[in-house]
């Protein structure tokens, strides 16, 4: 019999709130261009749905919300979270849209190009109204990312109904600005991450990410620049150099972990799972950079964005021998 990591969350409840887009994911397996009979993966991805999976891994309850199609992708989407023990009960399945998709092409070996159809899907129809404000106020954090805003209006309104729930009921609330910049100009990205930021209690951004809202090139000076618009914590991640963590009582950096990289694509809401994970631990900011660096080595080091997490039990293995016996 396996052993739980956890409670399970009730309807209703759960120490992480997210809310966000999911799609299916068709993934060639092998190196070259995308062709008939080419073999692919099918799973599914988004950055929200892997901090979820990832928290409840490391044994808090978490709760996922989105829209997708009442169709086969969606209820593979719905299936897999649930298999994790994600909570998602605040999911609507919508009939008038259906579930988005991503194509990821491995070029050459090491050379990965991603495709969305995702205008007009139903995770681009997220509206304030799909937000359970009692859910939301009962969580001890909100996670939310700079993805979903950049979706539309109404899953703008949305993220920004939760953050002011969240808010109102004293809930530690975690940005990932997570820019894409296909999906809005940097003028549009800017004014709305900045918002959401000074909203904040804990931000993460890479430093391309942070240069949309702060000035400079520095990663620590980037940091404490953006914990002057409001957060208190705002945590750089700087892929191989590893991540850095800035509160008013100073910058601490981790390294990164080492691991044979396999596929970069999840580790960096890999390492906000393992941090938010270790926040809700009640650990300091050292041992969170470091849980964060440990789930993103994980990431990379497996094919897909969430499928590599690590469980509890796990967080040590890296340090260790080649092979377990």
């Amino acid at each position: 019999m396996t052993a739980r990591t956890g409670p399970s969350a009730a309807p209703g409840t759960a120490s992480l709130v997210t809310l966000g887009e999911a799609m299916v994911v068709a993934a060639a397996t092998d190196p070259g261009p995308l062709a008939h009979g080419a073999p692919l993966r099918l799973t599914f991805a988004g950055a929200e749905a892997t901090v979820a999976i990832g928290v409840r891994r490391l044994g808090h309850t978490a709760s996922w919300t989105g829209r997708v199609g009442a169709d086969a992708g969606g209820a593979m989407i719905l299936d897999g979270l649930r298999a994790a023990d994600v909570d998602v009960t605040r999911v609507v399945e919508d009939a008038d849209a259906p579930t988005g998709l991503m194509l990821r092409e491995r070029r050459t070996g090491d050379h990965t190009r991603v495709v969305y159809y995702r205008r007009g899907m139903a995770g681009s129809r997220l509206a304030p109204e799909d937000v359970d404000g009692r859910l939301v106020a009962g969580a001890r954090v909100l996670h939310v990312t700079g993805i979903t805003p950049a979706l539309g209006d109404a899953p703008r309104a949305a993220v920004r109904h939760a953050v002011e729930t969240a808010r109102a009921a004293g809930v530690t609330v975690s940005l990932d600005l997570n820019h894409r910049s296909l999906l809005w100009s940097r003028q549009e990205a800017a004014a709305e991450l900045a918002h959401l930021v000074a909203r904040s209690d804990v931000v993460f951004a890479g430093p391309e990410e942070a240069s949309l809202v702060v000035p400079g090139a520095e990663p620590a000076a980037m940091a404490e620049a953006l914990l002057r618009l409001g957060p208190r914590e705002a945590v750089l991640k700087l892929g191989s150099r590893g991540a850095l963590a800035a509160t008013a009582d100073g910058t601490v950096r981790q390294d990164a972990v080492p691991v044979t990289p396999v596929d970069p694509i999840g580790a960096g809401d890999s390492f906000v799972a393992g941090y938010l994970a270790s926040l809700l631990d009640g650990a300091p900011p050292r041992e969170r950079l470091r849980t964060g660096a440990v789930c993103g080595a994980f990431a990379v080091a497996v094919r897909g964005d969430w499928e590599g997490l690590p469980r509890r039990a796990e967080l040590d293995l890296l340090r260790g021998e080649d092979v377990t016996r």
